[in-house]
């Protein structure tokens, strides 16, 4: 994938403090027109995670200057490729890295939360398993609960009609959050540039024999982010995005 990639100049490891002993965890942040919120997450996250790299995707906010004053790494494509390219390259870069032993693909709009990358971490560290992926369905349904209506009934359908989601257990095989080995990272090979990515991300947990775990986690739906998210045609184009990648050669 094409890509302009700068390391930040004056990039601090230490900065925003390591209290986990999270050095060999990247943060891996697709990024397209977030500038308006992108750099408190990424500082707030960098807080306890600080190798983070943010691929701009081909925005034409401010979101690189955003990224830049946030102290993550910076990795810029120059024309809007979609999420499924961004977290790829975001990967691949993450990847190089010394040390780096373990990934988390995290939004870049505010919906996910550090205590339960914390959580999955830590599980992917303990655990025999490969991938963690978070869902919101993992436990019963609380009053507050943030998942709105239409969303549910979309995530809910994408798994009914998944053979491979029902085969592996899974409940919420599109939630964004997810946190993976080495192993993972070095077979992971996107070919869906968009949001159906996350169809082939199952598709490659069961092909690739992965052992998958979920985790509950809260997802933090605000005013802005729920004017980025999914309606339901996009769930609809997710559906007909796999079809069309089960028929891209590997």
């Amino acid at each position: 994938m094409s890509s302009d990639s700068e390391r930040l100049l004056g990039h601090d490891d230490t900065a925003g403090g390591d209290p986990a002993g999270n050095r060999d965890v990247w943060l891996v942040v697709p990024c397209f027109n977030e500038g308006t919120v992108i750099e408190d997450v990424l500082g707030t996250a960098r807080e306890t995670f600080p190798n983070i790299v943010a691929v701009d995707d081909g925005s034409s906010d401010e979101s690189a200057a955003a990224i830049h004053r946030a102290g993550a790494h910076l990795v810029r494509h120059p024309v809007n490729l979609g999420q499924g390219a961004a977290i790829q390259t975001g990967v691949e870069y993450a990847r190089a890295q010394p040390g780096a032993r373990y990934f988390v693909t995290f939004d870049a709009d505010g919906q996910h939360q550090v205590k339960d990358v914390l959580a999955m971490v830590e599980r992917v560290r303990g655990e025999p398993v490969d991938i963690v992926v978070g869902t919101r369905f993992g436990r019963p349904r609380r009053e507050g609960d943030q998942v709105p209506l239409i969303k549910r009934i979309v995530l809910k359908t994408v798994v009914m009609l998944s053979p491979r989601t029902r085969r592996l257990g899974l409940t919420d095989a599109h939630n964004g959050l997810r946190v993976f080995n080495r192993r993972v990272a070095d077979d992971l090979n996107l070919r869906m540039n968009g949001m159906s990515h996350a169809s082939e991300f199952v598709e490659l947990m069961d092909s690739r024999g992965w052992r998958v775990a979920e985790q509950p986690v809260d997802i933090l739906y605000t005013e802005y982010s729920m004017s980025k998210g999914q309606s339901l045609l996009n769930g609809i184009n997710i559906l007909s995005d796999g079809f069309v990648g089960k028929r891209l050669p590997r």
